[in-house]
């Protein structure tokens, strides 16, 4: 039966897979603001929270919980294939069903935009349209996740 080793070297850093999933994910952020000013050629810091954009910070933070996983307990572990099944699940979602809520927000968006016999207080409430990712951002954020993953149980153990 597996059993976690709990006396890795780098125990003092706390759970190592959930800094650099979270290293991912604030990587990811920020990038997202980088390519928003160098796409749109304006700094616009909401990005910092938002989800939807390039790359993909969700797919960076399962897949870099994934590679470090597999990194630290072997990649034909079973810790690591719950890990990559969940980032898959995860990835997923983000390029379908979030990108399709997202499409359908921007059709509700404009019928209430054009639509002048809709009740007063059904106006002024524009829904969230970026919310999903398209492959690409998906692609790009797994792979930064999995970068941190890797690089980051490499320079952690030293």
């Amino acid at each position: 039966m597996f059993q976690l080793d709990y006396n890795l070297p780098n125990y003092h850093l706390g759970n190592l897979i959930l800094i650099l999933s979270a290293v991912a994910w604030a990587l990811a952020q920020v990038l997202k603001v980088i390519v928003v000013l160098l796409t749109k050629r304006r700094l616009d810091w909401r990005y910092i929270w938002a989800s939807g954009g390039m790359p993909s910070s969700h797919s960076a933070f399962v897949c870099a919980c994934a590679a470090s996983t597999g990194s630290l307990y072997g990649f034909s572990s079973a810790l690591f294939a719950i890990s990559t099944v969940l980032a898959i699940v995860v990835m997923y979602d983000a390029a379908n069903v979030r990108k399709a809520a997202g499409e359908q927000a921007k059709i509700l968006n404009y019928i209430m935009d054009h639509w002048n016999e809709m009740k007063p207080e059904l106006f002024g409430k524009e829904l969230k349209e970026l919310l999903g990712h398209t492959p690409l951002q998906v692609i790009a954020g797994a792979l930064l996740g999995v970068l941190i993953g890797l690089v980051g149980v490499v320079i952690f153990r030293m």
